[in-house]
């Protein structure tokens, strides 16, 4: 019998399409919202966390607003009074109903922020306290690691970007509508993240790297390995990886490396690739192109080049390793749907 996280990861292709279809007529409301506004604030835990990262680059990149990450201690336990106007403050969260992304997001509404929740649960207290809602379409998501959640919530953000960016940023509709197609595709990757998973199946120390868009992908593999499989994944952006974690990779320790099929860090992570061969450390790929994969042992491909651009990608590439991370769970024995002292409904402090 399948895993309930293997039937949502195979969910994902028409839970975007019901995303995008509910989210695009949106973008005037959003544009008005935030036409004063000149940052972009994201407040997230977990996931939702690596979500709003892939938020960061893609309004940072494609539609011209610096965007950062809210630490919610500075609320919650600093009670900082900083000046938020002209910020976009944008919680993300699944349930909506985790305090201290509640709390954040009234502290930067009552500092002059004007506020946006990302959930998929209406009527949540996140929901009844922002100024716009981006309700995502994922329906019911019972196993406990988000996968459903988490592409749809990259839906929402992209939404939000299309609203923010000037023409002609890549993020048009007819755009954004080839992502589900491009997700349908990953799930045939299943019998090849089977294969990984057997070969992994004794790994206890794994580093997972990405650099740009893909470093969110990176985040959100790290975290699913660790959740489903307890596997000690690292996730490091290429950058932080060289200046010093990098001393780890060896041949007990093999590297999961994620990369787009275009864009400039392509080039960048095929070298990584390359190099952390040379200490007999297994590599292992998910995207990039065939030089990539030629310096990998093994890759699950991402989608093929010029049907995702690489801000688009993420939708994709988290899909493999989604894939994977399942698998992992089930060659390790233990139960992907479950993982010990989890919850769907994740609060910061007891």
């Amino acid at each position: 019998m399948g895993s309930r996280m293997r039937a949502e990861i195979g969910e994902q292709p028409e839970a975007l399409r019901r995303t995008f279809d509910a989210l695009l007529p949106e973008v005037a409301e959003l544009e008005a919202l935030a036409r004063d506004t000149r940052q972009v604030l994201f407040v997230a835990r977990g996931s939702s966390d690596n979500a709003a990262v892939y938020g960061q680059y893609l309004c940072s990149a494609r539609a011209g607003r610096l965007a950062s990450l809210a630490s919610p201690s500075l609320a919650t336990a600093y009670h900082a009074d900083l000046d938020l106007r002209g910020v976009l403050a944008v919680a993300v969260s699944q349930s909506g109903a985790t305090e201290e992304i509640v709390t954040t997001l009234d502290w930067a509404r009552g500092h002059g922020a004007r506020t946006v929740a990302i959930t998929n649960v209406a009527g949540s207290p996140l929901a009844e306290l922002a100024d716009a809602t981006l309700l995502t379409q994922a329906g019911d998501e019972l196993a406990v690691p988000a996968t459903k959640t988490y592409t749809t919530q990259l839906a929402a953000i992209a939404v939000l970007a299309r609203s923010l960016a000037p023409a002609a940023a890549g993020l048009e509709p007819g755009e954004l509508q080839r992502v589900p197609e491009a997700v349908a595709g990953m799930l045939e990757l299943a019998p090849a993240a089977e294969e990984l998973a057997g070969r992994l199946a004794g790994v206890v120390t794994l580093v997972v790297s990405g650099r740009g868009f893909a470093y969110s992908t990176a985040l959100e593999l790290a975290l699913k390995l660790k959740e489903t499989c307890y596997v000690t994944a690292v996730g490091l952006s290429y950058a932080d990886l060289v200046h010093g974690p990098i001393a780890i990779v060896d041949p007990q320790t093999p590297a999961l490396l994620v990369a787009a099929a275009d864009g400039p860090m392509l080039p960048e992570m095929t070298g990584l690739a390359h190099r952390l061969a040379t200490t007999g450390a297994p590599v292992y790929g998910i995207g990039g192109d065939p030089g990539f994969a030629a310096a990998c042992r093994s890759t699950l491909p991402g989608p093929p080049g010029g049907s995702l651009p690489e801000h688009l990608a993420p939708f994709a590439l988290v899909v493999p390793g989604q894939l994977l991370a399942e698998a992992l769970a089930r060659a390790k024995g233990l139960d992907p749907d479950a993982p010990r002292g989890l919850d769907k409904v994740t609060q910061t402090d007891a």
